[in-house]
């Protein structure tokens, strides 16, 4: 029998978020990454979208750990519904796991997971694989890549990276290492495709300290930043500006308080003595040496930046006397909320400053030529573009292949689609279940195809709920039906329309009659599809209808 390999996306192709990627030989799976995805705008109510893990799930027993890259949100964030289904440990950076635990707590999971924390260069054996961090550049400490030992070679699953000489702290990407694998033979290379469609390289993180120092020099207003609350480096750079210029500093937003102090702890941040405040603290301070960190660089709509915009805010009131300065990119299908955010920002007198305008933001993730750099050092025999929509994962093919790897050692892939390795060959043919899972609210899964259809229809057409008082014992009528809409149409302006929905109802109701048809679902269904074609036939409009018959 032929000793094969199977990498099995379960998230992260064809999209940005919900990144997750099995590795299964034999009796042996691993799990790299757990993250969570933003709902679209199309998905009404929805919270976080998951990756689907039924087929971890089906195969539990072969399960030997899950294996964290990072701490994103794309990347841990499902990890807490993951345990709530399989009980598998956790290997992974000191930073990453201060944040998952974090998120465990919060699901009362944190006492019942093991979780082994790693360091850079850390080699570690999980059933038939061996598994090694190697140190990478990225918007967040404790990133790094995976090389992973098999029995018919070794797999590079680079994880978001870029490579930065100049990094805030700690060491550049460790591109030594990688060469040294490249040099003993790469069986295949996942990598990044993020930035696959940005040419040249990436700046480095120290560019938008030096923004900062400009934005700061001779303001007399009161400052407020927003940042994404893991990127532990910026927020490092803006306290080191903020001391500079004799600035206090508060933060306002649980998960960017919950980062500082968790980066803090473990060594990641250096605070100045005395440059902190309470938020409660920061409005007796004069403005001019105020410097306020805030949560809400996407627009969400429970942030602080976002409930500053809105006068939500308990402590903080914005007028022309503060200088907003947002600095961070908009994550694709955030772009509208963002916009709606500094729209209002600007409505409050606020000065806005963004980064169409200056250097108030770098990229975690490879552009061309570094991507470049990491297929030339690894040298792999095949090239599995991962993390990114479908363009960015033919584009980051068509770059394998200008680096030299045979085209028919290039796939592309999609989540569920098993990719199948051996020494000799690479295949791409059978599927696993994969998609999305929706979460709404505390619900997991709660909503389907069929509740998302639902939620369309009520969004684009409104409902009518048609109201039958029937006799208990004579199965008829006692009395005209009531209409009520909903996003529909206003009734007093319709009443002629809402007299020929009442006698739409009548007949189809007398109908059932006739044909002695005393089950309440038919006679609502005959009710419904009467009410609906009538609806749409006039109307051309089609919102849901809801009967309900009341029993006398």
């Amino acid at each position: 029998m032929v000793s094969k390999l199977k990498i099995i996306p379960l998230g992260g192709l064809g999209e940005i978020g919900k990144n997750m990627t099995a590795y299964e030989f034999g009796n042996d799976i691993i799990v790299v990454d757990c993250g969570m995805g933003f709902p679209d705008e199309d998905m009404y109510g929805v919270d976080i979208v998951l990756p689907d893990i039924t087929y971890l799930k089906i195969n539990r027993e072969k399960i030997r750990g899950i294996i964290i890259t990072h701490g994103h949100e794309d990347h841990i964030g499902g990890i807490p519904y993951l345990l709530k289904e399989l009980d598998v440990p956790i290997y992974t950076m000191p930073l990453t796991a201060a944040l998952i635990e974090l998120k465990l707590e919060e699901h009362d999971l944190l006492y019942n997971t093991q979780i082994f924390t790693k360091k850079d260069g850390s080699v570690f054996r999980l059933g038939c694989f061996t598994v090694e961090f190697i140190h990478v550049n990225h918007s967040i400490p404790d990133s790094v890549a995976l090389a992973i030992t098999t029995p018919i070679g070794t797999v590079i699953q680079t994880g978001d990276f870029k490579i930065d000489i100049t990094p805030i702290s700690g060491n550049m990407i460790d591109l030594v290492r990688l060469g040294q694998l490249g040099n003993e033979g790469v069986l295949a290379l996942l990598s990044d495709s993020t930035n696959v469609e940005v040419p040249g390289h990436s700046d480095s993180e120290r560019k938008v300290g030096a923004s900062f120092d400009k934005l700061f020099m001779g303001c007399d207003k009161r400052i407020i930043i927003t940042t994404f609350a893991s990127n532990v480096h910026r927020l490092q750079q803006i306290i080191n500006v903020a001391a500079k210029y004799k600035r206090k500093v508060a933060i306002t937003g649980r998960s960017m308080e919950n980062v500082l102090h968790v980066a803090s702890v473990l060594g990641y941040m250096d605070i100045p003595e005395n440059v902190l405040v309470d938020i409660e603290k920061i409005n007796k301070l004069p403005r001019s040496q105020c410097v306020i960190i805030s949560t809400g660089s996407q627009g969400e709509t429970m942030s602080a930046l976002y409930r500053m915009a809105f006068s939500e805010h308990r402590q903080i009131q914005l007028d022309a006397g503060d200088r907003v300065i947002i600095s961070a990119s908009a994550i694709p299908g955030n772009e509208t909320t963002i916009s709606r955010v500094i729209d209002e920002l600007f409505h409050k007198g606020a000065e806005v400053i963004y980064d169409r305008h200056t250097d108030l933001h770098v990229t975690g993730h490879a552009c061309q030529e570094e991507l470049k750099m990491m297929l030339a050092l690894t040298k792999p025999k095949y090239f599995i573009p991962v993390h990114g929509e479908h363009r960015m994962l033919v584009k980051h093919a068509e770059l394998g292949k200008l680096m030299g790897v045979a085209p028919k050692n290039v796939i592309i892939a999609e989540n569920g689609r098993v990719i199948e390795i051996t020494k000799k060959s690479i295949k791409c043919e059978e599927t696993v279940p994969s998609g999305a899972i929706l979460v709404d609210g505390s619900g997991l899964g709660s909503v389907g195809s069929v509740v998302l259809r639902d939620r369309h229809k009520l969004a684009e057409d409104g409902m009518v709920v048609v109201v039958l008082p029937y006799s208990e014992y004579t199965h008829t009528l006692t009395s005209d039906p009531q209409i009520v809409t909903r996003g529909f149409i206003y009734v007093k302006e319709a009443e002629e329309l809402m007299e020929e929905l009442k006698r739409v109802a009548i007949e189809s109701a007398e109908a059932c009659e006739a044909q002695h048809i005393t089950d309440w679902s038919a006679i609502k269904s005959k009710v419904k599809n009467n009410i609906s074609g009538y609806l749409y036939k006039t109307t051309r409009r089609s919102p849901m209808i809801l009967p309900v018959i009341t029993e006398i």
